[in-house]
């Protein structure tokens, strides 16, 4: 069986290849920072991490990281309720869950197991989902695996949105499920209009904090507080892997009854292993680091008003932002791979995006800025950005 299946892989690979479709890895010799050392020795400027805050290689993280492996050892080697919750693991809980203005948090592995495991415990053939058509396949996978009827409306389209919800009157539980920040656009949910429209049709309200948590708002406590909405959201699910220390881990932060439903019957809480003490302190000591103060959040803010307009004063066609994400458009795929590898002939570090993980002629370049980015840095950036435009016929 599996010679004609090899088969078929092998035709579909190479039909992703010839579409200049294909993802290519390349190999970091260096900790995550504004500055990486590539496998080849080159030492290049990195414009596509989720590294908003700069926070990948901290030394008061790596610090409180190695005291933990000290204090409780390397690994769990359990699920949470046998016996793998930790003193540490329920500081973070709640650590969490003040610095979102919510009332518990329940830890998951990773992001995508928080956005996985939280539907289907909840809702049933007798729900509604509404959901937004751009939010992240965390999300779309986790609504797979729930009975609740789906509703869908278009990019925070609000009109579209309460037409879904009078539609939805019929059913028992109604959420409205967004990101906080799209990942691929960079533009931010119109969370005060969807919390507005789910009072007036008796719906929850579910965000996706990955993108945002850290990056938006004054003091980088995401888009509800943004939109002065802080405890007002039913859930927020989040991550550790992106602005708060990049390392790994997800969270579902909200309602306290929900956070204790979800300990009984989500699934990828219930069956897989604990995060690992070294990732939970470090996340401790991250938390800490954001109430302390939100120099970080501004100086994360003014290199990305600074880049956008550099950017468009330069004539790049961008899709409007109000995060740490720039979209810089250029619709072709096999464009955005010569683009980004041209790029990184000139000490630039960026990832052509194309399908499927953009939709088919959405093809660009998404450049993340971090707050570790120094004005050099982001003048070297848009430099060889303009120099490459031009030498592809992007810009004229």
């Amino acid at each position: 069986m599996y010679d004609r299946m090899k088969e078929s892989l092998k035709a579909d690979l190479l039909q992703i290849k010839e579409a200049g479709l294909y993802k290519e890895e390349r190999t970091l010799v260096s900790p995550q920072s504004a500055e990486i050392t590539l496998d080849s020795g080159k030492k290049v400027l990195n414009f596509c991490a989720n590294n908003y805050l700069g926070l990948s290689d901290h030394p008061r993280l790596i610090r409180a990281a190695k005291k933990a492996l000290d204090t409780h050892g390397y690994g769990m080697s359990s699920v949470r309720f046998i016996c793998g919750t930790t003193d540490l693991h329920k500081i973070l809980e709640k650590k969490i869950a003040d610095f979102f203005g919510t009332e518990d948090t329940i830890l998951y592995a990773a992001a995508f197991d928080a956005n996985g495991g939280v539907f289907e415990p909840l809702l049933g053939p007798k729900d509604a989902i509404i959901s937004d058509t751009l939010n992240h396949a965390s999300i779309i996978d986790g609504v797979r695996l729930c009975k609740a009827e789906l509703y869908r409306f278009a990019n925070a389209n609000m009109t579209q949105l309460e037409e879904r919800l009078i539609l939805a009157q019929e059913h028992n539980f109604r959420i409205i499920v967004t990101d906080g920040v799209f990942s691929m656009d960079g533009n931010v949910a119109p969370l005060n209009e969807i919390v507005r429209l789910a009072n007036k049709y008796d719906a929850m309200v579910m965000v996706d904090e990955c993108h945002s948590a850290g990056v938006v708002g004054e003091t980088g406590r995401g888009v509800t507080e943004l939109f002065n909405l802080r405890g007002q959201v039913e859930i927020i699910t989040g991550t550790l892997g992106k602005a708060f220390g990049g390392a790994i881990g997800g969270f579902t932060t909200g309602k306290k009854e929900i956070i204790e439903y979800l300990r009984q019957r989500s699934r990828p809480y219930l069956f897989s292993n604990s995060l690992p003490p070294a990732v939970v302190n470090a996340g401790i000591e991250m938390f800490d680091m954001m109430n302390e103060t939100h120099e970080l959040q501004d100086r994360l803010h003014e290199n990305t008003s600074y880049f956008v307009e550099e950017m468009k004063t330069a004539g790049f066609d961008l899709k409007p932002t109000k995060s740490a994400i720039c979209a810089v458009m250029l619709y072709d795929a096999p464009l955005a791979k010569k683009f980004a590898d041209t790029l990184l002939d000139e000490g630039i570090y960026v990832i052509g995006f194309s399908f499927p993980v953009v939709p088919r002629g959405e093809a660009r370049i998404r450049v993340q800025l971090s707050a570790a980015h120094t004005r050099e840095h982001l003048d070297k950036a848009i430099k060889a950005f303009i120099k490459v435009g031009k030498l592809l016929d992007v810009l004229k």
